[in-house]
């Protein structure tokens, strides 16, 4: 299991990953746009970053252009996301702090190959939920 920050950004995703790698001597993992992904997305997102990994002094931290249905306002622009080893411990913690918050996206399978979910908890923070199914 692993707990990682989640930064989200109106469409600087990739303009941040770049000033945080030369910052901090980082390394860029993962550089996702919408137009590599099967969700849809405008003319004017289709470049933008849909999901960003770095590397940052040993920890991991991911990034995305927010979407034009998802705009970011600061106190929204990060996430706590969680990775987990097995579906039974995520869908517990999901549960647990979704209780008394706002369910954002429900624990589902996606294109990637694993269950993910979203939710808000009772005090405003942002919490991702991603299980990575075995490959067959």
């Amino acid at each position: 299991m692993g707990l990682n920050i989640y930064l989200n950004f109106n469409g600087t995703s990739e303009e941040a990953m770049n000033f945080y790698k030369d910052a901090t001597n980082g390394s860029i993992e993962t550089l996702m746009r919408f137009s590599d992904t099967q969700m849809p997305a405008s003319e004017a997102m289709k470049n933008k970053v849909m999901h960003g990994i770095m590397h940052i002094h040993g920890q991991k931290v991911m990034f995305s252009d927010g979407g034009e249905e998802h705009p970011v306002h600061v106190g929204n622009n990060f996430s706590m996301a969680l990775d987990f080893n097995n579906e039974e411990d995520m869908t517990r913690e999901y549960n647990a702090l979704a209780a008394g918050g706002v369910v954002t996206m429900p624990l589902q399978d996606t294109f990637w190959g694993a269950k993910f979910g979203m939710c808000t908890d009772k005090f405003g923070v942002n919490w991702m939920f991603n299980f990575d199914k075995p490959q067959a």
